[in-house]
């Protein structure tokens, strides 16, 4: 659009009511420049474009400049408040879709992620607890309680993963939304998910989830211990 409105509003506006989305609430010229206000999007609706009656319209045909001035910018302008509107329309239901799929999809991940972080903390104390005199004097019953929790966490991890497939591809897919990913989901009703670990993925490719996460901190562990047992000759 441009910066000044270059021809009488209320031509272009009696030009382009036909073909105006009964989702449009207020069309305004304010500082040269036109505003839209629309009713708020659910994301079930089919995306707004353009409505055939528009190419249809013999009013808003394309008019060169040396055979009319005055119609040649009045539908210049006309197809550019149109496809203003339209293109407006278009993202912010692009937001409202992302937002109601992520609400489709996201199920029980928040109680997947608590339960991740339950086995994540015991695992942490799991292995903190081998750095101890204690640990020492029960050294096979430490490293197994370890390794339960291991498989505790690698467990949870594996479920949250099975959500996280979904939200990361609904994210791919939404990728040229005006929402952020982490904005979207605040927005489903999930703003704790700013913490979660979601890996990336798109059609059923997946990779960088939560279980791959731990199975590389399960192998920090692992290579630790062993470099300690090694360096000990406890091997």
């Amino acid at each position: 659009m441009p910066g000044t409105f270059s021809v009488p509003f209320q031509q272009v506006l009696d030009r382009i009511t036909p073909h105006l989305p009964p989702y449009l609430r207020k069309i305004e010229l304010v500082h040269g420049r036109v505003r839209f206000e629309f009713a708020p999007f659910t994301g079930s609706e089919k995306e707004p474009v353009k409505p055939q009656s528009y190419y249809d319209d013999p009013r808003l045909n394309y008019v060169p400049e040396s055979e009319d001035v005055a119609e040649h910018r009045i539908r210049t302008v006309a197809e550019d408040v149109l496809g203003d509107l339209y293109q407006q329309a278009s993202k912010r239901w692009q937001d409202a879709a992302y937002v109601a799929e992520l609400r489709r999809i996201v199920r029980d991940a928040p109680e997947r992620w608590r339960a991740y972080e339950r086995e994540a903390k015991a695992l942490e104390a799991a292995y903190s607890y081998l750095r101890t005199a204690e640990a020492g004097r029960e050294w096979p019953a430490a490293i197994s309680r370890l390794v339960d929790a291991q498989d505790r966490t690698r467990a949870a991890a594996a479920r949250f993963d099975e959500r996280a497939v979904d939200i990361a591809d609904a994210q791919y897919r939404h990728l040229y939304a005006d929402l952020g990913h982490t904005q979207a989901l605040a927005e489903a009703g999930y703003p704790e998910a700013k913490d979660w670990h979601i890996g990336d993925g798109f059609g059923g490719y997946f990779r960088g989830g939560l279980a791959e996460k731990v199975d590389d901190l399960i192998k920090e562990q692992e290579q630790h211990l062993a470099k300690v047992s090694r360096l000990s000759g406890t091997n």
